[in-house]
């Protein structure tokens, strides 16, 4: 067990290595010292309770959206447009969260909401590919332009806060604020929630006839057509899926910590929960290890170029070479279609 594990193991802990070796050797060329920067990071991640607490906040929306890339690509989709249905479910709490509704229905509610418009927008390209064969890869992508574009309307438009000084939705009803874990800190529950949430993935994927049916497509759709499974369904099921939950991302998001939709809500969530998910090796438990490790890069990078004088740029150097190590080292077996590709050459 211990070898299997240490199996398992070797290409995410080697695309780690890979990626903070060749960072330091950026950083000695910049002229700092790598050490200094890393132990800058390390004390900005897990220094003190506050930075515990940020840590937990920005991989929160990591995590959620890390799952919707880990449901989606096991299931043989190309899910690329997480942003898009991330902010579509931002848009959605921000809308309607300025409307008093009880207390006791105004959360769960309005994040039923953030997590539908996801799906819905998830929806769209599935349709496109299963009524007129459109690659996902494009329909989403273009999917993501068309919510970042339709967000800037809105903020500047119709939905623009009451007073007109900025590009953003007016407050949410406090109503519809995700509750504090701890007083005096950002933590919320909206990270116990999404762990529950990956507990969940887990056994719909390894313990239910669904999540077999959607691994079954994604390691070959030939194959499980003739073992009488209905692939293009559990396509659209697992890409409906993978769009609730970047829905609910931003939706958590909104009410946990923003309070309000603007401009630029997104640091590029979406797209940083691929490297999550691949390095995570699309299992819900790494998921949230990846999530966390990515939320402690972002906590901790300002500290470093507060500290020691290091760009926090180097977090998103760190973050693509993760991805092509990883790629690398599994030879494409964790992407769309690889699994089966590894298959037929093993």
């Amino acid at each position: 067990m211990i070898r299997r594990l240490a199996v398992q193991l070797r290409p995410p802990l080697g695309a780690l290595a890979g990626a903070l070796v060749v960072s330091a050797f950026i950083v000695l060329l910049s002229g700092h010292n790598p050490l200094t920067a890393f132990a800058a990071l390390i004390e900005g991640a897990f220094g003190s309770r506050d930075s515990l607490s940020e840590v937990a906040v920005k991989a929160c929306p990591l995590l959620l959206t890390g799952l919707a890339i880990a449901v989606s690509f096991q299931a043989g989709v190309w899910n690329i447009g997480v942003e898009g249905q991330l902010l579509m479910g931002a848009l959605a709490l921000a809308a309607v969260g300025t409307h008093t509704l009880p207390a006791a229905v105004a959360l769960p509610v309005n994040l039923g909401l953030a997590a539908m418009l996801g799906a819905l927008w998830a929806g769209v390209a599935g349709m496109l590919k299963l009524r007129r064969n459109v690659n996902e890869v494009i329909s989403t992508i273009m999917l993501n332009f068309i919510a970042l574009g339709l967000i800037s309307y809105l903020v500047q438009g119709p939905l623009m806060e009451a007073a007109g000084r900025y590009p953003q939705t007016d407050a949410i009803a406090s109503a519809a604020w995700m509750p504090r874990m701890v007083a005096g800190y950002r933590l919320h529950y909206g990270l116990p929630l999404a762990v529950l949430i990956a507990v969940a993935l887990h056994v719909l994927l390894y313990r239910s006839v669904a999540g077999y049916e959607m691994r079954a497509a994604g390691l070959n759709a030939t194959a499980a057509r003739l073992a009488g499974i209905a692939v293009e369904r559990r396509l659209l099921l697992a890409l409906t899926l993978s769009g609730a939950l970047a829905g609910l991302a931003g939706g958590i998001e909104v009410s946990a910590v923003t309070h309000r939709l603007y401009e630029r809500f997104s640091p590029g969530w979406g797209f940083t929960a691929i490297a999550v998910g691949l390095l995570g090796r699309l299992s819900p438990a790494g998921v949230v290890v990846a999530a966390l490790f990515f939320g402690a890069l972002d906590a901790g990078s300002n500290a470093m170029q507060r500290t020691a004088g290091v760009s926090s740029v180097l977090v998103s150097v760190i973050q693509g070479i993760v991805i092509l190590a990883v790629v690398a080292l599994e030879g494409g077996r964790w992407l769309p279609g690889g699994q089966s590709r590894a298959a037929r050459e093993g």
